[in-house]
């Protein structure tokens, strides 16, 4: 355990973001027992144009031009900053060096706003911990001088395009000069691993809170007419992670079956055959707190993921949603389905998929889904921030054998 010190936090995401983040569920477990001093997303140049009439781009212009307070008391320990400063957009750059010299003015600037709210906060030989952000947090190190600099890997960012020109580029120097590397997945502790000997795996936190079974709680209307056996899927269809021909191939495969997709459509999935089908059934968005009134009427639960540079060493949280209600679930195989192996059912194909459907129908019990659930509520915030106290303990202790 780490208490009684001083952590700064910088990422890609910033803390008034309506949705859940890794980052946020870190910052919040960390600030049980010590100061944090969560940094905001700066602005940037051309967002600022583009989205100039967004009520959080309104909120931002407000706080730059002194309008607002830049530094905001979350809660006791807690700190939210809006840096007071404009980003230039640079990732369209084709040429390395013009790129890397604009991203260090970047830095420097954002630098000199955090090293501002520390001096207000009072923050001495603080821990800074960037969240994945390897351009934002590139020279952080140098220009902030922490105490520990950890970077966190939660996503293979540079399997997307947006990212791909430089971000594999600036990733691997970064993972070189961090004093310690953390992920949540296998697979991301594997790539880090290549470039600097101080990685850490400390899994994934999840906030299960609201899914657990509800006693007497009817089915949600739009499911009320939707006969068993239901195969579902909740999040997000994305046609980039979701593998769109396995959800034919079972639709077409298991008739008696209905397949029920709940949450927003890409438009590949919008124009997809499965709005064709009988037995598919789009029910659109719902919020956090409905969800679990659907994967309570799923007999057999879903993630068909693509296998590709994005998907394969992240973590998939709803498989956890899904287990922490007791449902049997099956899911690609990739590397960081590992984890999971002794838990769900782990498809190679889109025959597979229909063949363990069928098993893990059959093959439920309610002792299964006692040790689902069981198994998920190990797979909290806090054991993840434990596991990252121990890393920086760990080299915080080596550093200190090779002093003396």
């Amino acid at each position: 355990m780490v208490r009684g010190r001083d952590f700064v936090i910088v990422g890609l995401t910033p803390y008034d973001v309506e949705f859940g983040s890794n980052c946020k569920n870190i910052a919040e477990e960390i600030a049980k027992h010590n100061r944090v001093l969560y940094i905001n997303r700066p602005v940037d140049r051309a967002s600022l144009i583009t989205r100039r009439n967004n009520p959080s781009m309104q909120k931002r212009i407000a706080i730059n031009k002194g309008e607002k307070e830049d530094l905001v008391q979350v809660s006791e320990n807690l700190w939210n900053l809006y840096p007071k400063t404009v980003m230039e957009s640079v990732n369209w750059l084709n040429i390395n060096s013009i790129f890397d010299y604009i991203n260090k003015v970047n830095n420097q600037r954002l630098a000199n706003k955090i090293l501002g709210a520390i001096e207000r906060l009072g923050f001495k030989d603080f821990i800074l911990f960037n969240d994945n952000d390897f351009f934002k947090g590139y020279h952080l190190k140098e220009l902030l001088q922490p105490s520990q600099y950890v970077y966190y890997i939660r996503d293979y960012l540079v399997g997307l395009k947006y990212w791909a020109k430089h971000g594999e580029r600036m990733e691997k120097k970064l993972i070189g000069k961090a004093d310690v590397v953390v992920t949540n997945s296998t697979y991301l502790s594997q790539y880090a691993e290549a470039y600097n000997h101080k990685v850490f795996y400390v899994g994934q936190g999840c906030d299960l809170s609201h899914f657990k079974e509800r006693a007497g709680v009817g089915a949600p209307e739009d499911l009320q007419n939707i006969q068993s056996p239901v195969v579902g899927y909740v999040g997000a269809l994305n046609s980039h992670r979701l593998d769109i021909s396995i959800l034919e191939y079972i639709a077409d495969n298991m008739p008696e079956w209905n397949l029920v997709l709940v949450g927003p459509e890409d438009e590949n999935f919008q124009k997809s055959s499965l709005h064709k089908r009988k037995n598919v059934h789009f029910l659109g968005n719902k919020s956090i707190q409905e969800l679990p009134q659907y994967i309570q009427r799923f007999d057999v639960c879903l993630n068909p993921q693509l296998v590709n540079a994005l998907t394969i060493g992240n973590y998939p949280r709803k498989i956890d949603e899904y287990l922490a209600m007791g449902k049997p679930s099956v899911a690609t195989k990739t590397k960081a389905m590992e984890v999971f192996k002794d838990h769900v059912y782990l498809a190679n194909s889109k025959e597979e998929y229909v063949q363990l459907i069928r098993k893990a129908y059959n093959e439920f019990t309610d002792d299964r889904a006692n040790m689902l659930k069981a198994f998920a509520a190990t797979h909290t915030w806090e054991n993840s921030v434990r596991g990252i106290y121990n890393a920086i303990l760990a080299v915080e202790r080596f550093e200190y054998a090779l002093a003396v």
